[in-house]
This record gives C-alpha cells, structure tokens and sequence, in this order.
C-alpha cells in the first residue's frame, strides 16, 4: 500500500527554505494553519495536489509516498 510520508514533504520544504505561507498559497488553502494540517496527516491531500507539491518540492510524484508493508498477521486480523 502507498502512504503519503509526510515526513519527507516537511523536511524537503524546509531543505528548500519554502514558508508554510507559500505551500498554502500554491496549493490553494487558505492559510498556513490548514497547510500544517496537510503537512502533519490530519487532512489528507488530494491526487490534484500532488503534482503541483512534487513540482515545489522539486521531486518526483514517487518521492512523497512510502510502502506500507503489511504482514500477513494485520491481514489475518482485518478478515476475522
């Protein structure tokens, strides 16, 4: 499974000396407070965001998700 890492964004904004202010307003959010809410997990990113956060970040589309490797015994546990 694909999850969004979160922890890269951060950090690659950071790297790059990027505002939360200027995520927001290239994003389109209202303000900084509702791009940290993005940026932390707590609202999840849209497929439309992505190209636009992974062309600011000067990555590729790939670089801000991660595998989720799920053991078999979580999958055992999810069908009981």
């Amino acid at each position: 499974m694909r999850v969004i890492c979160h922890e890269f964004i951060k950090q690659r904004r950071i790297e790059l000396n990027i505002t939360m202010q200027d995520m927001a307003k290239i994003l389109g959010f209202k303000n900084a407070s509702t791009y940290l809410k993005y940026e932390n997990g707590e609202y999840s990113l849209k497929a439309n965001h992505l190209p636009k956060l992974a062309d600011t970040l000067k990555c590729k589309i790939d670089d801000l998700f991660f595998i989720k490797i799920i053991s078999e015994i979580e999958i055992g546990a999810n069908t009981a």
